[in-house]
């Protein structure tokens, strides 16, 4: 509506309807004040929750049962709007609760791919030690082989060096 809801010519129905054949039957009523029909249907288990100031027009049904499954539609007439406008939701009412998923596969697959990444990890960790390790026995045989070695340029050891 394009109107500011006023309660005093606001209409609103709430509907039931259990299967496509059957009729449409009220329960819940607003003008100027909410009007539980208290159908049998429902007894006492229906209850307004909305603000029909905030155009919210919300039912919640308690202790839903299987023969609550089926179509409920709002409507609601807001004058000088000529139109009454409506929502229908379709109920379906669940009797078992899906069976818990097994994720004993997922654990599994988890821990094979944990262990060979810590298998790899282990792997690259060792081998870099090694190439230090190497590295380092290198750079001791390099700096003796130089000290050793050492000339001053035609072919004389310097002094202090090793011959």
């Amino acid at each position: 509506s394009c109107y500011k809801p006023d309660n005093n010519q606001l209409n609103m129905n709430w509907t039931y309807r259990g299967c496509i054949n059957c009729s449409e039957e009220m329960f819940l009523q607003f003008k100027r004040k909410i009007i539980n029909l208290k159908l049998e249907q429902f007894k006492d288990r229906v209850t307004f929750v909305g603000n029909p100031s905030k155009n919210d027009f919300t039912v919640n049904i308690n202790d839903i049962q299987l023969t609550d499954e089926g179509n409920y539609t709002c409507y609601v007439l807001n004058p000088p709007d000529r139109n009454k406008g409506s929502a229908t939701i379709q109920l379906t009412v669940v009797t078992e609760v899906p069976p818990k998923r097994s994720n004993t596969v997922a654990v599994v697959v988890g821990a094979s791919v944990g262990g060979f990444l810590a298998v790899v990890i282990l792997i690259l960790v060792v081998v870099k030690c090694v190439r230090r390790k190497k590295k380092q026995e290198l750079n001791s045989e390099d700096q003796k082989t130089e000290e050793e070695g050492k000339t001053d340029g035609e072919g004389n050891p310097e002094e202090g060096t090793k011959q």
